[in-house]
């Protein structure tokens, strides 16, 4: 286990450790590698985070049609794209690492629905035991953000999630999420073009919901 995460942090210092970590890594289950790749995609009928297909955009003013609505791209919140756990009173530095996550694929797909466009996004990632060793599960928590980019960015929806990742003897475990429950107001065309989702790790997603205030009498 910590052959490993010491693979992972060399990958940095030279091409040719980074060869061996991603050899090491692919000879990690194969078949498990197959099947959550094959989920992933029946998810979302193959689509992913390429661009799509360019189309006629529509007149000034007006909100496109519901077979010319295009689906903003999803990428990483930059400082984001990580997420890393010490042990109890320490930070997720050097031997005091306990796990840390990684993003490595996105997707999603839109659909209209009258006024408001419900949102389906998909998140792969792999959690990596660290040299203080990772207990049995894993909490992963993840946001996931429309936002209205260009200057003075604007926040549409957002919304925490969570999921809880099996660890593994080997120490690097794949896994995969689909947040399917976001929805938006639909943009003007004016301004369809600036939105953008963005996914990555938030730690207060792990945080207990607050409790309902009850009425004072």
């Amino acid at each position: 286990m910590k052959e490993l995460w010491s693979l992972r942090n060399a990958l940095r210092r030279g091409p040719v450790i980074g060869l061996a970590l991603s050899v090491s890594l692919a000879a990690v289950s194969p078949v498990a590698a197959q099947s959550l790749t094959d989920r992933f995609k029946s998810l979302f009928g193959g689509k992913s985070d390429e661009p799509a297909e360019s189309k006629p955009a529509p007149a000034p003013g007006q909100r496109p049609a519901d077979d010319e609505l295009e689906c903003p791209q999803v990428t990483v919140r930059a400082g984001a794209s990580t997420y890393g756990v010490g042990v109890t009173g320490k930070p997720a530095v050097g031997n005091d690492v306990r796990f840390q996550a990684s993003i490595t694929k996105m997707a999603r797909e839109c659909a209209r629905n009258g006024g408001e466009i419900t949102v389906r996004v998909g998140i792969q990632g792999r959690v990596i035991a660290g040299p203080a060793g990772a207990p049995s599960t894993v909490d992963v928590p993840l946001r996931v953000a429309v936002v209205q980019g260009g200057v003075g960015e604007k926040v549409i929806a957002s919304k925490a999630y969570r999921t809880t990742v099996e660890m593994s003897e080997g120490g690097s475990v794949p896994f995969t999420f689909v947040a399917e429950d976001l929805s938006y107001p639909v943009p003007s065309a004016a301004v369809a073009d600036n939105y953008i989702f963005y996914v990555g790790f938030d730690p207060q997603a792990l945080a207990p919901e607050p409790k309902a205030r009850g009425k004072k009498r």
